[in-house]
């Protein structure tokens, strides 16, 4: 009276089985390709440059994309020897203007190699 028959049984990989049969080979070439991006990214980086400025453009400031200040200029219009504290917080506003611009461009490129990944120290 009982029917002898196979029973099959499926079942979907998981996350690790995936990734075993995507071989490891292919995930070393991937993880250079990534490494070399990101090193061609971060010497672009370092000849990049990003400028602010604050007061209307009287004080901008220059900064690389490795977020080192390399220029400032000063509208000789701005400098107010009674007022010197004004100048002093013009330079800081632009200076950190140049600063937010210049990470921002650094975490767009990035983003564009790590596809949006948050990488710790990038």
């Amino acid at each position: 009276m009982g029917e002898t028959g196979t029973r099959t049984h499926t079942t979907t990989p998981t996350a690790t089985e995936d990734l075993g049969s995507m071989g490891m080979g292919n995930l070393q070439r991937m993880a250079m390709q990534m490494q070399q991006e990101m090193a061609r990214v971060q010497a672009e980086l370092e000849t990049l440059t990003v400028d602010g400025q604050a007061g209307g453009g009287v004080v901008k400031a220059t900064v690389t994309g490795k977020q080192e200040l390399v220029s400032v200029t000063i509208d000789p219009a701005a400098v107010d020897p009674s007022d010197v504290e004004m100048l002093q917080d013009l330079i800081v506003a632009a200076v950190n203007d140049a600063l937010r611009a210049s990470r921002e461009v650094a975490e767009q490129k990035m983003a564009a190699v790590t596809g949006g990944l948050q990488i710790p120290g990038m």
